[in-house]
């Protein structure tokens, strides 16, 4: 039996650690190396998306909800070539850009203002001459103008009409 409280004898030899200081080196490079990987990655990343999206700053906002507005004014038409005027939405954006104008005076720089009032001047110029046209046509040719909106089935007289070239949600 041996005895926990006996020390060793002297003539047995150490016990030795045996330390491989080169996997330390590998482990090293390795970090190392991923690290650089997602360096590059991250730049990559951050890249791209500076090209996809413009600065988050006042001209963006500004920007999109005139795209909004204009949209509405039937600058886009549907799969079937029928042109999308949507007045009520286009007028809801430009609603949406006066309470901006309105909330930011005196806090923009010249620029700034110039631009929101050219923006706001000019979609107002837009959606005059387009609810004019709507008004108009509506009242010269009633058929060739399908109110609703344009993902609705038409209903079963409507479908029996030739295919209208306006539609207003």
């Amino acid at each position: 039996m041996i005895d926990p409280n006996s020390q060793h004898s002297s003539d047995a030899p150490a016990p030795s650690i045996h330390v491989d200081s080169d996997w330390k080196a590998q482990a090293e490079a390795e970090r190392t190396r991923l690290a650089a990987k997602d360096a590059a990655m991250d730049a990559r990343a951050a890249e791209a998306g500076n090209e996809q999206l413009p600065p988050a700053e006042f001209r963006s906002l500004v920007g999109l909800l005139a795209s909004q507005a204009v949209m509405g004014l039937g600058t886009m038409a549907d799969p079937q070539g029928r042109v999308v005027v949507d007045l009520e939405g286009s007028k809801f954006a430009m609603d949406l850009l006066q309470v901006l104008h309105d909330k930011t005076k005196g806090n923009l720089t010249p620029e700034e203002a110039g631009e929101l009032d050219e923006v706001l001047r000019e979609l107002g110029m837009r959606f005059g001459a387009i609810a004019r046209m709507v008004a108009e046509q509506m009242r010269t040719a009633p058929g060739s103008v399908v109110a609703g909106a344009p993902a609705m089935a038409p209903p079963a007289a409507a479908a029996q009409k030739p295919a209208s070239k306006l539609i207003i949600p």
